[in-house]
């Protein structure tokens, strides 16, 4: 199941995680979200104990999404090493999002 990521818990599970991170922003009122979180979900089920895969909720966290300049919703960002090295913005198939996490792990 992908973790809940927070303001309060964003540096201690995704800047300081010794594994790749895909993080998705969301919000309940998206239509495109809602399509991409059962996804989401199943990509935190796949890469279990190999990546790191949470959810960002936008309206109750953000200052992450300031941070990190979320306009557009979904944005699915891939950290490594405490750093984006990948974005995916907007609704894809599962295959875009898992293909973009296997080349952080490679």
């Amino acid at each position: 199941m992908a973790l809940e990521i927070t303001d309060a818990n964003f540096d201690e599970l995704v800047l300081k995680s010794d594994k790749p991170v895909l993080i998705d922003f969301w919000a309940e009122w998206c239509g495109p979200c809602r399509m991409v979180g059962p996804v989401v979900e199943e990509i935190a089920k796949d890469y279990e104990g190999k990546a790191v895969v949470g959810k960002v909720n936008v309206d109750n966290n953000p200052g992450i999404s300031v941070k990190y300049g979320i306009r557009n919703i979904p944005a699915l960002l891939y950290f490594k090493n405490g750093e984006i090295v990948d974005k995916q913005i907007g609704a894809v198939p599962k295959s875009v999002l898992a293909g973009k996490l296997d080349a952080q792990l490679a």
